[in-house]
């Protein structure tokens, strides 16, 4: 299934990753999304995390049982050792205890994003696999890799945590708590789309391995343009940058060599948009900051209801599919199915925002 090494974002061209085959006689149309599946995270020592999980839990009524308080830092980074005993036993014990079916997982803002150090690995991710017996990923060598496939990559069924093992972490997170709050609200609000979808292709991009990518958001525009939906597939030189709101957007962010943070900050979406940029750090932190790569941060304060980032260096063969991602949320998945299905690898560097249950084109 991976084919080589995917090199560093930015640095060196990727190599390869395959999607496995499909087997349409196997779909299985998207199922339930009732809130008893859900399990909130928050952190107590965050007056952020408190706000925001309880707008969440009284506009989603999640229960009273799928919901556990930390006591651990607000920081964005975690020790090892307070990760394990602070964050991933209380949450394990907590699910144990619920008496409800989790498959879904949500953090909230003021909850750590990485383990280690400015190069760990996602508290999110690895609270999504906490479950899981394998190491994670030290170093990107191939049988290292290969260990952490997700096995619901490119899968078209609703995610069961009872078959597949581990849970769909999303993060409810943003500049402030009133981006978060209004996340939350796009979620509720969200309807189906007929777009415009933006898939914004980048002039330094076309050579090496990353003509893979570069195909990869060709492939998505196909996609939804053949499912009938209004489409733009950017190829020219400058950053795309329409006044109309986006019902979904995938490009290469600054790594896109005409990048405009002032385009990149005018982009705007429609209640229900999903986003992802292939930008190694896009979620390293959920504090405006300035300089460095692009923030999905941006994003959410513009409007997108889903987006996802890393919070390190995650190589290009961790990053989301949009050509699968784009598929399966218009064919009526949740929000964290659909990124789940268009993601390769688990217990790394990713982090997905917004709230799990969205599912717009789901049918009545």
């Amino acid at each position: 299934m991976i084919l080589g090494l995917l090199a560093l974002l930015g640095c060196t061209p990727p190599g390869k990753i395959t999607l496995p085959k499909e087997d349409p006689a196997a779909a299985i149309a998207p199922g339930r999304t009732d809130a008893s599946r859900v399990f909130v995270v928050i952190n107590r020592r965050s007056a952020e995390s408190l706000e925001i999980g309880e707008y969440y839990i009284q506009k989603r009524g999640i229960p009273e049982a799928n919901v556990v308080k930390v006591d651990c830092v607000s920081t964005d980074t975690i020790s090892n050792e307070d990760f394990e005993a602070k964050l991933r036993n209380p949450v394990r014990q907590a699910i144990d205890k619920c008496p409800n079916h989790i498959d879904f997982l949500v953090t909230t803002k003021g909850v750590p994003l990485r383990i280690g150090d400015d190069g760990g690995h996602s508290v999110d991710a690895h609270l999504a696999g906490l479950r899981l017996k394998f190491r994670p990923i030290e170093r990107p060598e191939p049988e290292q890799i290969q260990r952490a496939v997700n096995p619901y990559f490119n899968q078209r069924e609703p995610f069961d945590s009872k078959k597949y093992g581990f849970y769909l972490a999303t993060r409810l997170d943003g500049y402030t708590v009133a981006a978060v709050r209004k996340l939350v609200d796009n979620s509720l609000a969200a309807k189906a789309s007929q777009g415009p979808f933006l898939f914004d292709q980048a002039a330094n991009r076309s050579e090496g391995g990353y003509a893979d990518l570069q195909a990869a958001l060709k492939k998505a525009a196909d996609g939804l343009k053949k499912a009938g939906y209004t489409v733009v597939l950017d190829s020219g030189p400058q950053f795309a940058a329409p006044k109309t709101p986006l019902a979904g957007y995938a490009g290469w962010g600054s790594n896109d060599a005409n990048f405009s943070l002032e385009a990149y900050r005018s982009l705007t979406f429609q209640p229900g948009a999903l986003a992802e940029t292939f930008v190694s750090t896009s979620g390293r932190t959920f504090r405006p900051v300035e300089g460095g790569q692009s923030l999905i941060g941006d994003l959410i304060a513009q409007g997108v209801t889903g987006v996802k980032g890393y919070v390190s260096e995650p190589f290009t063969f961790a990053l989301a599919r949009p050509e699968v991602l784009f598929d399966r949320y218009t064919s009526g998945y949740n929000l964290a199915e659909s990124f789940s299905m268009a993601s390769p690898i688990l217990k790394w560097k990713d982090v997905v925002i917004g709230d799990p249950l969205c599912a717009p084109y789901a049918k009545p």
